[in-house]
């Protein structure tokens, strides 16, 4: 019976170094004297100094910031709206399709949407004479639409989880539906939403296939850049610019999580305080 959690122990261990010890020698081969990555020749922070004084990277960064920014908050509110209707609205006309065409590109290879992409811009392009050129509006519009489906997906099964009696006990109360919305529902699925947003935000930032489909020259976003140097060869400098976004995707995640418990011990705590109050 003590074999069994220590094989499980043991197993655990191996997936969490198979995973992290990659990017920790990655981190600290970042602080590589050598400009070979793999070839240490004592510490230094040159790396990050020459980060810091090529302009290619903060305009790449920058870029990408701002993509992901718009097409996450886009993406978070048509996905929001998506999902309410798929969990309330059960019965109306299309809803198999809906679903379908919201889920499709969950299952769908990154390739394929990256090339349907490109035609239909293309196509675009011909017939109706916009986009003059892809760049940061069609990379945008790319993002929107393969993010989106994450989105639907998590405020939908937040909603279904959810308890309907309260919006239901808000409308026999008197308020209107879009007070319900208001006061009720997006109250109750809003760490659904900032998760949404966050997923969307950190596919946004990683994306490498769809964007190389649907950019264009002079819209160079950071993970195209990283991925343009590793082509010739892995360099302490790419090691510096992966330990920075590693470090803060990290402190990202950790302020999201933070807020997230954060709120939903102080809703708890609403729910007891409202529970005593009708005792």
């Amino acid at each position: 019976m003590k074999r069994r959690p220590m094989f499980l122990i043991s197993v655990l261990c191996f997936g969490f170094a198979f995973f992290y010890i990659p990017i920790l020698s990655m981190m600290v081969y970042s602080f590589n004297n050598s400009r070979l990555a793999t070839v240490w020749g004592g510490f230094s922070t040159k790396w990050y100094g020459a980060l810091w004084n090529n302009p290619q990277v903060g305009k790449a960064l920058v870029l990408s910031l701002e993509i992901a920014i718009i097409s996450s908050t886009v993406a978070t509110i048509l996905g929001t709206m998506a999902g309410i209707a798929l969990a309330r609205f059960r019965t109306f006309r299309g809803r198999t399709l809906f679903s379908g065409l919201v889920t499709a590109p969950l299952i769908m290879p990154e390739v394929i949407t990256g090339i349907s992409s490109l035609i239909f811009f293309i196509l675009m392009a011909q017939y109706v004479g916009w986009p003059a050129s892809r760049g940061f509006t069609t990379v945008t519009l790319a993002h929107i639409t393969f993010s989106m489906v994450f989105v639907t997906t998590i405020v939908q099964s937040r909603m279904l989880s959810a308890d309907r009696a309260i919006e239901e006990a808000a409308m026999d109360l008197g308020s209107r539906p879009w007070q319900v919305m208001k006061d009720v529902t997006l109250p109750v699925i809003s760490p659904a939403i900032l998760s949404g947003w966050l997923l969307a935000f950190t596919i946004s930032m990683d994306d490498v296939v769809i964007t190389n489909f649907t950019t264009g020259p002079g819209t160079t976003t950071l993970p195209i850049l990283i991925w343009s140097k590793v082509k010739l060869g892995v360099t302490p400098d790419v090691n510096a610019l992966a330990t920075l976004t590693v470090l803060v995707v990290g402190i990202c995640v950790a302020a999201a999580g933070y807020v997230m418990n954060r709120a939903e011990a102080r809703r708890e705590l609403e729910r007891r305080l409202a529970y005593q109050a009708n005792e």
